[in-house]
Formats: C-alpha cells, structure tokens, sequence
C-alpha cells in the first residue's frame, strides 16, 4: 500500500509541475478549492497524496537528519498557532497586488515550496505542517470533523508509540490515562504511515461516528 502512496504522491507532483511551468497555476489552486470540499467528507487527503510541498518535504527531512541539521525544539513564537493565517492574508494580498499593480502572476506556489524546504531542513515537518502552511491551515479547518477518517481500534491497541514517531503531522498520540492511540482528525493527513507500521493492525480508515 506505500508504495501506491508514493507513486499517487509523485503523479501530483509531475502534474504541478506541470501546470506550474504551463503558466496554469490557478487550475492548481481551482483543485485545492475541490479539496477543501472533498476534505468535509474524506479529510485532509491533500496533505497526505496531492500537496508538493509535503511530498518534497519527505527526502529534504531524510537529508536533514542525514547532516545533524534538524532539531526538535520548536520556536516559541511559532507555537502561537497564528502564522499560518498572518501568512494566507499575505499570499492573497501579494498575488492580488502584482496582478493589479504589476500585471504579473506571483509564483506563489513556488514561493511556498521553497518556504517549507528551508523549514524543514530545520525543524519537523510537524512544524511547517500545522505551524506555518497558510494552505494547511484552511486543510485543517475544513477537515476538522471528517465524516471519515483515520480511527484506532482501542480494542487492539498496544499503546506502542510506533504510530506516534512515523506521524508527519503529529496527529497521533497515546493517551496517558488508558495508553491507548487517539488521532486527530482536523491534524491526520490520512497518509498510510501509522496503519503501515501498527504491529497489530489497529489503525484503519473508517466512518469516524
């Protein structure tokens, strides 16, 4: 089933490529907009297959930790929760000044991918996912009560951490009081990651009521 992830993950990447080269930026966007409507009823699957920054984001993490640049601590001022949506009123207010004023079409797709690159060769990818993507943020709100999701079987659950350390966005976390697994919906990217490497296969994508 990864390697099926992988290979979805590296189709949407060749498309925006594609469309970003082609000049056609707002058809990527034009899908983003699906997205958010698809993220209500199927949560956050943008993050998790179509999103280009979280694809590339995944060798850049493996190249951070590769040269000892990556550290855990995150940034006080970051943990405020607020720049993601300071950083989406900028976006649209460049873009549509330099459309008006220059005539020119921002990259500012291209801009955002270089952003979470220099984040990540820094920090966790949890960081740029949930504290600073001013796309993820609007993923977030609109997937926050997914009618179907990631859920964890506490039947089975062995309370092992394992989903919790492969996580990309932090999403999953063992309770102290019954260590069992809980995941957050509005967080889960639903990318195949914990249910991969659940040791007794706990983690499914379901109806979440």
């Amino acid at each position: 089933m990864k390697w099926v992830a992988t290979i979805v993950k590296i189709l949407f990447l060749g498309l925006f490529t594609f469309l970003i080269l082609s000049g056609n930026m707002m058809l990527w966007l034009a899908l983003f907009g699906v997205s958010l409507i698809a993220a209500i009823f199927f949560g956050r699957i943008y993050c998790g297959y179509m999103c280009p920054m979280n694809t590339v984001i995944i060798p850049v993490e493996w190249l951070s930790k590769k040269l000892k640049f990556q550290t855990s601590n995150t940034p006080k001022w970051l943990k405020k929760g607020i720049l993601p949506w300071i950083a989406l009123g900028i976006s649209i207010g460049v873009v549509l000044l330099s459309k008006r004023a220059l005539h020119i079409d921002l990259p500012i797709l291209i801009i955002w991918l270089a952003i979470s690159i220099l984040f990540t060769l820094r920090y966790k990818p949890e960081v740029f996912h949930n504290l600073v993507c001013p796309f993820g943020v609007l993923q977030k709100l609109f997937g926050r009560f997914a009618f179907f999701s990631k859920k964890v079987d506490e039947n089975t659950c062995i309370g092992c951490k394992k989903c919790e350390k492969v996580c990309p966005s932090s999403a999953i976390m063992v309770k102290v009081d019954n260590k069992k697994a809980e995941i957050s919906t509005k967080l889960c990217h639903q990318c195949t990651n914990c249910s991969e490497i659940c040791p007794v296969s706990s983690i499914k994508y379901s109806k979440r009521i």
